[in-house]
């Protein structure tokens, strides 16, 4: 009897207790009908699936366990109940910023995930932006790549309220890059759920910088004028962006996203792409905001001789916790992987790398190089690394490496001999580590902003 009361126990904390994320709750958001059954399958899948834990070994290292989804409801039910905003609209800081990007393509804004500006400079015969329900086969676009199994990608699926798509025509080149910015207003207890669809047709070459935003925290944090909003305490929410990639045969993305959110955030971010034959992705990520920040990165190599290049820098303060998960998964002939991802933390900071090659048998001459470097700035602050290899096939060529370690006391003594003071020395050798990668964002027009927005994180961390 007290075996069969465990387990009855066990079994009741496996299944997520939710009021608010229920699949009445999906199926009653707007859209196209199949968009709808679609959300509510998904709602269905993950109220009826295991809550993911610690002791799970992709959630190994995280804060998953602290996660208590009855305090969120999407973003939507929050307004219809009259929860306040963080304060105004942040839009004159939103084109101030987007216009620092430089000239663009086209232009993709949702708040709170609802679609609310789309502009375009080219021919739609070339290049497609809006709702995934504008395409004729959206229902084939969206889920297409990110593998719905995952257990926050379902309740992405179940709650997006407008899907957005970039879609390249074969064999168009689209010059300028398309910027797609998802604003975060700052409800108190709202789930939002931003997701972005980018596919390119065969032979078809553009550039993506994806921004995922807090309205009043960050890159949007200071108005025109000059002034600084309230440094009060940030409301909690969960943010949770999904963005699935496919680059087609013979097609080139550059692709840019950037992460600032507030302090008291949640995002459980996954980034999922396919590269097909001769196909080319170039990827860069930058985390600078949340409370506990998690990005997964699966990148399948699928197509006879694609490459991948897949890059990220991030900096952690405070209490944060910065955790990235990556899977290098070459599936065909001759493929390519170059992953290198480079992080600072202080405070009591904590930053999580895993990382995993997987060569699949009959992905003869495969490349793969994998590195994660990881400054500790302060006693209390600590990061993991965790590289890992699966190789099923012996004609192939992996290696890879990670670092963690505090400053280089030599760089320090350099500086500091020279008249330098030692909280400016720290600095300099920091901002100097991330100017290495910072040279390598693959969009020029956002190089200036990666850069600043980085050497601004360090001077914040350790002032």
């Amino acid at each position: 009897m007290v075996a069969e009361a465990r387990l009855a126990g066990l079994l009741a904390r496996e299944a997520p207790v939710l009021t608010t994320f229920t699949p009445d709750a999906a199926a009653g958001l707007p859209g196209a009908p199949w968009l709808r059954a679609r959300r509510a399958a998904a709602a269905e899948m993950f109220t009826g699936a295991p809550v993911p834990t610690a002791k799970d070994e992709v959630w190994r290292y995280s804060r998953i366990d602290e996660l208590d989804l009855g305090r969120f409801a999407p973003a939507r039910v929050v307004a219809a109940a009259g929860g306040d905003g963080s304060g105004p609209s942040p839009s004159d800081r939103l084109h101030a910023l987007v216009d620092a990007l430089g000239p663009r393509a086209g232009l993709v804004v949702t708040i709170d995930g609802v679609l609310a500006t789309v502009a375009s400079s080219v021919d739609d015969a070339d290049l497609v932006l809006g709702r995934t329900t504008d395409l004729p086969d959206g229902g084939e676009v969206l889920g297409s790549v990110a593998d719905a199994g995952h257990d926050f990608v379902l309740l992405n699926d179940a709650f997006a309220p407008d899907p957005v798509v970039v879609d390249v025509a074969a064999g168009a080149t689209v010059g300028l890059p398309v910027v797609v910015v998802h604003v975060v207003t700052g409800r108190p207890g709202s789930a939002v759920f931003p997701r972005t669809a980018l596919r390119l047709g065969p032979g078809s070459r553009a550039g993506v910088v994806e921004l995922v935003l807090a309205a009043d925290h960050g890159l949007l944090a200071t108005p025109p004028g000059g002034a600084v909003p309230s440094a009060a305490r940030p409301p909690e929410q969960l943010v949770v962006p999904v963005t699935e990639v496919a680059v087609g045969e013979g097609s080139t993305l550059e692709y840019v996203s950037v992460q600032s959110l507030t302090g008291a955030t949640w995002q459980l971010a996954y980034q999922a792409s396919t590269i097909g034959t001769r196909a080319s992705l170039s990827s860069f990520a930058v985390a600078l905001g949340g409370g506990y920040a998690r990005l997964r990165t699966d990148s399948a190599l699928t197509g006879d001789g694609g490459t991948s290049r897949l890059r990220a820098a991030y900096l952690g303060s405070d209490h944060q916790m910065l955790d990235f998960r990556t899977l290098q998964d070459h599936r065909a002939p001759r493929t390519v992987s170059d992953l290198l991802f480079m992080g600072a933390v202080a405070d009591t900071a904590h930053a999580v790398y895993s990382g995993l090659i997987r060569v699949r048998k009959g992905a003869v001459k495969a490349d793969a190089v994998q590195t994660n470097h990881n400054l500790v700035l302060d006693e209390g602050a600590h990061a993991d690394s965790v590289p890992n290899l699966d190789i099923e096939e012996n004609d192939v060529r992996c290696s890879h490496g990670s670092t963690v370690g505090p400053v280089d006391e030599d760089q320090r003594y350099y500086l500091e001999s020279r008249g330098v003071e030692p909280s400016r020395a720290e600095r300099l050798i920091v901002a100097g580590f991330f100017e290495s990668i910072a040279a390598q964002v693959p969009l020029a027009g956002a190089r200036p902003l990666v850069g600043r927005a980085l050497t601004e994180r360090v001077g914040v961390s350790r002032d």
